[in-house]
């Protein structure tokens, strides 16, 4: 999946001159928590959140705290230089720019112009998109051999029984390089028959491990 498919286009912004008043009437009148600083040709020069905006703001639990802080620029509590993205990234590569660099919002540029923004929270919708846990399935976790072609061997049951696959997902099983932990999702209320035919063909399920074999 790319940056573009998840990304919001309608990018609330501001310019380096604009106060931190501004900013903090932006931030609550639209519920948001980042505001991109953009130069007279959209270039990204700085971000500000919510936080560095109340840090810089003076305290309500103060009844003699100076307002005129508010009157000053933007551009001196926005951070900078700014880690951008673009479009045409893929979303499961800058989810650990996220990780990695602990931050909750990233810009998107191409050509050097803003375009959009993905937020944490993006982010944490699309892995549940990826994941399928949105739709109503039911969920098998099947260990298996790491060597080529054991995905279309496993999946090729579940054709069998015209069962549709929501969702894939590769796992490590534990610190064991031989093998991997298939995840599926597949949209049946009842999974039994697959669960079965699973067993029958020697492959040993981690999820669900609390149903007994049938009787013979």
């Amino acid at each position: 999946m790319l940056v573009e498919d998840i990304m919001r286009t309608d990018v609330i912004t501001l310019p380096p001159t604009a106060t931190i008043a501004e900013a903090l009437l932006l931030l609550k009148e639209n519920k948001i928590r980042h505001i991109p600083i953009v130069d007279n040709d959209k270039h990204v020069i700085g971000i500000v959140s919510d936080r560095d905006v109340r840090d810089a703001s003076p305290s309500t639990f103060l009844t003699d705290a100076d307002s005129s802080e508010l009157n000053n620029e933007i551009q001196a509590i926005m951070s900078h230089p700014v880690i951008t993205i673009h479009p045409l990234d893929f979303v499961e590569e800058i989810a650990a720019i996220f990780y990695d660099r602990e931050i909750a919002c990233l810009p998107i540029v191409s050509n050097q112009i803003l375009v959009g923004i993905v937020t944490e929270k993006d982010m944490l919708y699309t892995l549940i998109q990826l994941t399928g846990t949105n739709v109503q399935s039911s969920l098998i976790q099947v260990k298996v051999p790491d060597r080529p072609g054991m995905l279309p061997k496993v999946t090729a049951i579940f054709g069998k029984r015209n069962t549709n696959i929501v969702s894939v997902l590769v796992y490590p099983y534990q610190n064991d390089p031989d093998y991997k932990i298939l995840v599926f999702r597949i949209q049946t209320l009842n999974p039994m028959p697959v669960i079965q035919d699973l067993r029958e063909a020697g492959y040993p399920l981690l999820w669900p491990n609390n149903i007994s074999e049938p009787k013979r």
